[in-house]
């Protein structure tokens, strides 16, 4: 049997975890310069990256914290490229 995390790696995750919640705003106000098919897009990335780190919370939460920063810039990334190519303004 594998040792389980220990209580300040837990935290570490928990932490991560909160840190994708509060990304949640910002992925929900990106329809007021995304489509509906953008912003639909956005939350099941969102939702998926929130699955990732509910899972790498159970087993290595000390890399939790690296999935709001990827949110973060898959955020950026989706929206400035739907503004040079697509484009969506304000």
């Amino acid at each position: 049997m594998a040792d389980s995390p220990s209580v300040i790696a837990k935290i570490v995750g928990a932490l991560g975890i909160l840190a994708q919640i509060v990304l949640l705003p910002f992925y929900l106000s990106s329809g007021l310069v995304a489509p509906l098919w953008g912003l639909i897009l956005l939350m099941v990335i969102w939702t998926g990256l929130l699955v990732v780190a509910i899972r790498l919370w159970r087993t290595r939460p000390f890399l939790v914290p690296l999935v709001p920063v990827a949110a973060l810039a898959v955020w950026f990334a989706v929206l400035s490229a739907g503004e040079a190519w697509l484009g969506w303004t304000p």
